[in-house]
């Protein structure tokens, strides 16, 4: 009677489960997924998704990372490529280049990055990460 049989399951946009490295973890290589990726170990390696990046207090990456959306509190070292929003939490430290279309900085974040920011044209305005980046 209140069965939900009949009702059709949702499934994810971002091809299934998240995935996850643990805190405890390291792993040498490269990753490809259409799913979100959550990192709280540490991966020397690539990444390349069509869903979400999440680096945890504890992860850190070290190498090139192209992604729609990412949030980071751990550290990130080398090529950042985030084709929506990048979201740098207060205890973020980030290495290296950056390619963005939205960024979003808490204070406190460290953000040591030449940064790339995508507009509406599709042209991009270079910044260095000590200039001042006027918001639109």
């Amino acid at each position: 009677m209140f069965s939900d049989k009949n009702k059709p399951r949702e499934i994810s946009d971002m091809g299934g489960q998240p995935n996850r490295i643990g805190k405890n973890t390291k792993i040498k290589g490269d990753i490809i997924s259409e799913a979100d990726f959550r990192i709280d170990g540490r991966l020397d390696g690539n990444v390349k998704t069509s869903g979400k990046v999440v680096i945890g207090k504890d992860g850190y990456i070290q190498g090139k990372v192209e992604c729609v959306n990412a949030d980071i509190e751990g550290s990130f070292n080398g090529e950042l490529l985030v084709t929506e929003l990048l979201s740098l939490k207060t205890s973020a430290v980030i290495e290296g280049t950056v390619s963005v279309a939205k960024l979003s900085v808490e204070p406190g974040a460290t953000f040591n990055a030449s940064c790339i920011m995508g507009n509406k044209n599709g042209t991009s305005n270079i910044k260095k990460a000590n200039e001042t980046v006027k918001a639109t």
